[in-house]
């Protein structure tokens, strides 16, 4: 994935621009920033920090992550920027964002990436939406995305319908299943488009292909989601049945039923997919719907965490083996 902007510098706003935002607080940790001086500054700010200033927070996590004042250190950066960007800091939130997308000091994940971004765009600032349209513009599908759940929302922009469909939609063709259950959306209620749920239901079926059962009842859609899925599985589609399994286990859309979870659960971990067979492990485990049976929870758990699953991982640990 491209850079969300394209050179690193933009990682944190210029210092001009947060130190205004400074409380009168860190005034001081903020001039010595700006100064060049990073010892003072850390002298300063870091109490301010552990006391809970989010402005001082932003600025521990610049200073980590830019090797100012002491060594370069992209976890400590991230812990920082985490606490401040939790107390709704969007410069933060942005920061966070991210070191998310590029994978620093954490493992690379676009989903967190796109959880962060969208909580700094929706702040309204004029800033925010810069740096998105700037992204989109650059090809980037997480700022594409958030730009199309804002103009669909109308969170942080005018509601914009049409907007929200066209980058939905280019989105949707490129196989993202976000943007093809929220596409789905759109054409089973003829928001931005004509009504057509024969097309709403050919996206829904593209997004299940893909993603999970928890992103689709998100959308406010689970009973569609469990008929989409129940089709879908019964086509032996391993990713689907897993997701419908995960439906009757967690009761998302339909009456919870162990059983039934079970029973697609077994299908998909037949064929290899490591979150069914995480959930075979747990059913067996606790003995929901099946009779307990520890060895048999340990196959199965085995077999997801040598697809590298880490909760599958640390569950043979709780149940005290050595994978």
């Amino acid at each position: 994935m491209k850079f969300f902007l394209k050179s690193l510098a933009v990682l944190f706003i210029a210092v001009t621009l947060f130190a205004g935002s400074a409380n009168a607080g860190i005034d001081e940790g903020a001039a010595a920033f700006n100064a060049g001086d990073y010892a003072k500054a850390l002298k300063e700010l870091k109490p301010l920090a552990d006391q809970g200033n989010a402005g001082a927070q932003y600025y521990l996590g610049y200073m980590y992550f830019n090797g100012k004042g002491g060594a370069q250190n992209y976890q400590e950066a991230l812990k920082w920027l985490k606490k401040a960007a939790e107390q709704g800091y969007d410069k933060a939130q942005y920061s966070v964002g991210l070191m998310y997308d590029k994978g620093y000091g954490v493992t690379q994940n676009y989903w967190e990436a796109f959880i962060w971004y969208l909580k700094a765009a929706l702040q309204g600032s004029e800033e925010s939406i810069k740096w998105l349209k700037k992204a989109a513009d650059q090809g980037n599908t997480i700022a594409q995305t958030i730009l199309g759940v804002m103009y669909y929302k109308g969170e942080g922009v005018d509601q914009n319908y049409q907007e929200a469909f066209s980058l939905f939609k280019k989105l949707a063709e490129h196989d993202n299943p976000y943007a093809q259950a929220i596409l789905g959306q759109m054409y089973y209620k003829g928001e931005g488009v004509a009504q057509n749920k024969q097309k709403a239901f050919a996206w829904f079926k593209k997004a299940a292909v893909h993603s999970s059962a928890d992103f689709l009842t998100s959308l406010g859609i689970p009973k569609k989601a469990s008929i989409l899925f129940e089709k879908t599985a019964g086509q032996g589609i391993a990713k689907a049945q897993s997701n419908l399994g995960f439906m009757y286990f967690t009761g998302e859309g339909v009456k919870q039923n162990y059983k039934e979870a079970f029973r697609w659960f077994k299908k998909a971990a037949d064929q290899g997919e490591p979150w069914s067979q995480y959930y075979l492990g747990a059913i067996y485990a606790f003995g929901d719907g099946v009779p307990e049976d520890r060895e048999k929870a340990i196959i199965w758990l085995k077999k997801a965490a040598d697809k590298g699953l880490p909760e599958a991982q640390d569950a043979l640990k709780q149940l005290g083996v050595n994978n």
